[in-house]
């Protein structure tokens, strides 16, 4: 199969996932070739693997240049699949297509904002040039099967894999000076101050822990000593447990020195990265039930999965740890396995490869 993607692959640790798609795509001697920022870091990589790269990525929507950078590159390359990742690329990869006989493919990996009566929705997954949407998790593809009108469309979930060796760290973040007890549990939060994420839960359920527990919370990431989350930690009984990190670098250095991964987000997202860093690294997780990350842990096998908005619930999860460490390491082990397995992106690369493959023979 001749495939061109249309992405943003300027930073590895975030593309990573999208990006080892294709290299696999390619080692399967399928001809892959890459339009991206000139700037991205995964473009050496790319090119190891024999995939051509265009230092190329549209900056505005439906531009007229870009527009036709991209059809002269279609109708060259006699592509059967352009494949996009970004609304940039959607509303001039789409209007490039059109007349051509080249399968257009999307993808969608946030849960919210999809309704069919959103006018910009016909624009990019439900507009008529479009051929197919992936879907990173099966409650995307529902949405989008609930909310369109068009049978034409398909909507195929097909997770993104990861694989394990590219989270491990060998240090461990210094957290001697918040600790009370080297023998404490401890939780590591890390998300940026937004509504979907939870934390104001998260806070409350410290209010359910006894004075004595121990356990230690970390939070890392920005804004976390805004107000309201101050106000809740100095009225929590284990306000003296309760740190605040800030933004770091060393995330992966810093879940590495603890043991259990908390998630309380809300909505919106589909599985959550930093959920899957932690996994990788043997972290036993305590997440919330929204859509995706729900089928990320087995509760009970692989962590322990909680109602969302319910601080009483991740109270009694955190308390599950708290005085059940062995769960750590064997919820722990379970974790990385199930990323290593289910989730591993060998298996992604199949299944990419299986549904570009009956789609453009159907």
């Amino acid at each position: 199969m001749k495939i061109l993607v249309i992405s943003n692959f300027r930073s590895i640790v975030t593309v990573r996932p999208e990006a080892e798609i294709f290299i696999g795509l390619a080692k399967k001697g399928h001809e892959i070739t890459v339009m991206t920022y000139k700037d991205s870091e995964y473009i050496p990589r790319f090119q190891e693997h024999g995939i051509k790269v265009i230092p190329f990525h549209p900056d505005k929507k439906r531009d007229k240049d870009s527009i036709a950078f991209i059809r002269e590159e279609l109708i060259r390359g006699e592509y059967d699949i352009i494949q996009m990742y970004n609304s940039l690329a959607y509303f001039n990869g789409i209007s490039a297509a059109k007349g051509l006989p080249v399968k257009v493919i999307l993808y969608r990996g946030y849960t919210g904002n999809i309704a069919w009566y959103d006018p910009f929705i016909y624009l990019k997954y439900f507009n008529r040039r479009v051929d197919a949407v992936i879907c990173n998790v099966k409650a995307i593809e529902d949405l989008f099967k609930k909310h369109s009108f068009s049978k034409r469309i398909i909507f195929k979930t097909i997770n993104k894999g990861h694989d394990i060796s590219w989270y491990q760290v060998h240090e461990k973040a210094d957290l001697s000076r918040f600790t009370k007890s080297k023998d404490n549990v401890k939780f590591i939060c890390t998300a940026n101050d937004r509504k979907m994420k939870g934390v104001k839960y998260l806070l409350k359920a410290t209010h359910y822990l006894e004075k004595d527990a121990p356990f230690e919370l970390f939070l890392a990431g920005n804004n976390m000593d805004r107000p309201e989350f101050l106000k809740l930690i100095n009225a929590s009984p284990v306000k003296d447990k309760i740190h605040i990190l800030g933004f770091r670098k060393d995330i992966l250095e810093v879940e590495n020195n603890c043991d259990v991964f908390v998630l309380a987000s809300l909505y919106g997202e589909s599985i959550t990265k930093a959920a899957i860093e932690a996994m990788a690294l043997g972290k036993a997780p305590l997440i919330t039930d929204i859509p995706g990350n729900k089928k990320l842990v087995v509760s009970g096998h692989s962590g322990i999965v909680v109602p969302k908005a319910n601080a009483k619930a991740l109270a009694e999860g955190m308390k599950q740890y708290i005085y059940n460490p062995e769960l750590i390491k064997k919820y722990g082990q379970a974790a990385q396995d199930r990323i290593q397995t289910v989730f591993h992106t060998s298996k992604t690369v199949r299944e990419y490869e299986d549904f570009y493959k009956n789609f453009i023979d159907a």
